[in-house]
């Protein structure tokens, strides 16, 4: 057995169509959606092509990872995954961990911005699937401004700026969450402006140049985190802007908020508003960026 597991958490997708329904479920607490919910989301799926590509990318993350920690230290490491809304969930996962007797584990979360409600929300369900196991769980909180991760975005940015009409904006754009996280100190909105300070800087930003939206709000009556991405599209055209490129720098694989979200719907709306529309790559499993986790997962056992 290995001395360490690195658990390596994400949100999880379906992996069927049949899957689909009982993912809303899970998502939604436990009460089914309506049929015109699932329905809707049924659709969102097939205009990109029926599933997201999420769980062969997460999968890829997690073969990388393994294969990173393995190039450094030989038979030390075991990557296994932990999925939010989908199998393997982090509970299963930390029960699997349990019966096999492990005692040390990293937790790793496919994000790189923390809030307690996202990667404090991984980390806490990892902890308690092997309370009082004496099993030893080290949760690295943040990548915000990991080197790699910052040349990565900036190198993207260079590359969308340059398909753009010159004066084009840059919007940086994660995930919104509710928000009465802020009126509970909750660091999200401020590690998502540290992404994007060091992404401007490295690549050479102007100031006034970029901007942070964010994009796909939960559908309840609570106020969410804003600017929407369709909002600040608004008020780019407004403004005469010529172009935008879009730096979901939230998200780090290719899945339904950003081929949907974002490919369709927010580059149609900016086609509607006349404005010139790109999208940085996702990171995906890039070898450089999968390298620095790994030495972020090695610094955690020390």
């Amino acid at each position: 057995m290995s001395e360490v597991t690195v658990v390596l958490m994400a949100y999880g997708t379906p992996h069927s169509r049949e899957e689909i329904e009982p993912y809303y479920t899970d998502i939604r607490r436990g009460r089914p959606p309506t049929p015109e919910q699932l329905a809707d989301l049924i659709r969102r799926y097939e205009a990109i092509g029926g599933l997201s590509p999420l769980a062969a990318l997460t999968e890829a993350q997690r073969t990388a990872l393994a294969a990173a920690l393995e190039g450094r230290s030989p038979g030390r490491f075991d990557v296994v995954l932990g999925l939010k809304h989908a199998h393997p969930m982090i509970e299963q996962t930390g029960a699997a961990l349990v019966e096999r007797g492990v005692k040390l584990v990293v937790g790793l979360v496919l994000a790189p911005h923390y809030s307690s409600y996202s990667i404090g929300q991984y980390q806490d369900r990892l902890k308690a699937s092997v309370d009082g196991s004496g099993c030893d769980v080290r949760g690295i909180e943040s990548w915000a401004s990991d080197p790699a991760y910052v040349a990565f975005l900036a190198d993207e940015v260079r590359k969308g700026l340059a398909k753009l009409p010159e004066g084009s904006r840059v919007l940086f754009t994660a995930h919104s969450l509710p928000e009465r996280i802020i009126t509970a100190g909750d660091p999200y909105p401020s590690e998502l402006r540290k992404t994007a300070v060091w992404v401007a800087a490295a690549g050479n930003l102007a100031p006034g140049s970029w901007d942070i939206a964010y994009q796909s709000a939960g559908r309840t009556p609570e106020p969410w985190l804003g600017p929407d991405i369709l909002s600040a599209i608004d008020d780019l055209a407004a403004q005469g802007v010529p172009g935008v490129l879009v730096c979901p720098c939230g998200f780090v694989a290719d899945h339904l908020e950003v081929l949907y979200d974002l490919d369709l719907e927010a580059a149609q709306h900016a086609a509607q508003k006349g404005i010139a529309f790109a999208r940085t790559a996702s990171m995906n499993d890039n070898a450089a960026v999968i390298a620095s986790l790994a030495e972020r997962v090695i610094g955690a056992t020390a």
